[in-house]
């Protein structure tokens, strides 16, 4: 669990966070959205540690993350998987290189052992198959797989996707969210997605949290979203033709 508490930062005495308070709960999906701009970004930054908040409690486990000492924010990051808006693999490695990374530069298993949680890994993301490929030579989608059993290797409690639809079709991008949310619940561990899919908010969005001017403006669940009063979210939400029919199909029944 991660709890974030009053938490603000500024950049130039303006706040672009202001007095956050969320719980991420362990075993869930937990989904950050907003306008480009909103702050998501900024919280999700201060949330692994790139950014030091002005003000506030990051706490991981009851572990305060902004008081914590160089080791230890090393320590903690050694529990963190994180997987990124394009996936940043290293292009010069094999697919099981670059799942092996890593395990290689934080972990103390023996090279037998490393190999074992690889394959491991490729298995659960059915890529065995691409194992001595290149990212040159597999496509989108399973380089995103690729990048979710890197994210894995070290068995984390805390697993963080920023974007981690972006750039893929809508079936594919389908397939990512039930990867991510399976690995989620199977491994309980606490996720946090930042996304701007509205299909993500509405198939895994366990828990979602609306950032509107760095503020929450409206937390609930993917079974909220259509019952929901919240001007600016819905003005956020159904921004398309295809989501308003949507709800006004459920207003109706």
């Amino acid at each position: 669990m991660i709890e974030i508490k009053n938490l603000y930062k500024s950049f130039d005495d303006r706040d672009v966070l202001k007095d956050i308070n969320i719980t991420f709960e362990e075993g869930k999906t937990n989904l950050i959205i907003g306008r480009s701009g909103s702050g998501k970004t900024v919280l999700l930054k201060n949330l692994v540690g790139l950014l030091r908040p002005s003000k506030g409690s990051i706490l991981y486990d009851g572990r305060n993350l902004p008081s914590m000492s160089t080791h230890e924010v090393k320590a903690l990051r050694q529990e963190m998987g994180m997987i990124f808006q394009g996936s940043a693999l290293f292009d010069a490695q094999t697919v099981g290189e670059n799942v092996g990374f890593p395990l290689m530069m934080f972990s103390p298993m023996s090279k037998k052992e490393q190999q074992k949680r690889i394959d491991f890994c490729l298995e659960m993301e059915n890529l065995t198959d691409a194992k001595d490929l290149y990212p040159s030579e597999i496509s989108g989608g399973m380089m995103k797989r690729a990048a979710i059993a890197r994210a894995i290797a070290l068995n984390p409690k805390y697993l963080f996707c920023d974007e981690p639809n972006s750039g893929l079709d809508p079936q594919t991008s389908l397939v990512i969210d039930d990867l991510i949310h399976d690995i989620t619940r199977e491994y309980n561990m606490t996720t946090v997605i930042n996304t701007h899919d509205m299909n993500s908010v509405m198939g895994i969005g366990e828990k979602i949290y609306f950032i509107k001017q760095g503020e929450v403006g409206w937390q609930g669940t993917s079974k909220d979203v259509m019952s929901s009063d919240n001007e600016d979210f819905n003005d956020f939400v159904f921004a398309s033709d295809l989501f308003k029919r949507v709800k006004a199909v459920e207003n109706k029944m």
